[in-house]
């Protein structure tokens, strides 16, 4: 439940329209409702501006299916459901656990994602775009792009242009200078964030991959370079986090 939501449900008790006891049963599970092996965070819209994500490895597809139940089984709550690091067999089962709104479920394979968008709504004041060093990098861009979007913001994409081929992003100064804030994803050296922050002036999120030969240490050369980087407009996430860095691109692009 957000704050409009919350202030219509009040309005409607005041007016008469909803007796006060239905209205404690509406929000008798806020904080949060005790699913025993889960405490769902029912409050979390209404403190953070989005829903609890669910962060779908290492839970059993009922787990992550009765999270979901739980979360579409709120009358007065239509916003969006995002599960990451999901596979096809959670993806099953939480089609079926959604029931009627079983339509809005959505699979994306390549990042691990899915989605129940039930709201559209653009909040975000201008466009978060997610920048890929290269091909390898794109699950965890996908996962950065799909975050962005369902959050309420306008998100694009551009897609393999490290520094190994510079010209490809340079052919793109346009789409960098139009953006609000970019997330800019890299693995190997973990170079293109340092590129991209002083060819811009917004805030530029970077997020080290795990893709390299072994001397990347599974994201953590890329990590180091970045946390390294001279661009005094970049900030780094964790390694393959593009959920995170897309949590804090939305944040700010309300501001």
């Amino acid at each position: 439940m957000n704050s409009q939501e919350l202030l219509k449900l009040l309005k409607s008790v005041r007016s008469g329209k909803l007796a006060p006891e239905e209205a404690i049963e509406r929000l008798k599970h806020l904080p949060f409702e005790d699913l025993d092996f889960a405490k769902v965070d029912h409050h979390r819209t209404l403190r953070q501006g989005f829903a609890e994500v669910l962060f779908g490895k290492g839970k059993t597809p009922d787990q992550v299916a009765s999270i979901v139940r739980a979360m579409l089984a709120k009358k007065d709550s239509k916003h969006n459901i995002m599960v990451t690091r999901a596979d096809a067999k959670i993806f099953a089962v939480v089609k079926r656990a959604a029931g009627k709104v079983s339509r809005l479920v959505k699979f994306h394979p390549r990042s691990g994602v899915i989605t129940i968008e039930r709201d559209s709504t653009i909040v975000g004041k201008g466009t978060i775009l997610v920048v890929s060093a290269g091909t390898s990098d794109i699950p965890v861009a996908e996962e950065a792009l799909l975050t962005a979007r369902v959050m309420g913001n306008q998100a694009e994409h551009l897609y393999d242009v490290g520094v190994a081929g510079i010209h490809r992003l340079l052919e793109n100064r346009s789409a960098l200078a139009g953006a609000r804030v970019i997330i800019c994803v890299a693995g190997m050296e973990g170079a293109l964030p340092s590129v991209v922050g002083g060819l811009v002036e917004v805030p530029v999120i970077a997020v080290p991959t795990s893709v390299g030969y072994g001397a990347s240490f599974g994201g953590v050369a890329a990590l180091l370079g970045m946390l390294n980087s001279c661009a005094s407009n970049v900030t780094v996430v964790n390694i393959d986090n593009g959920f995170g860095a897309a949590r804090v691109a939305s944040c700010i692009n309300r501001l």
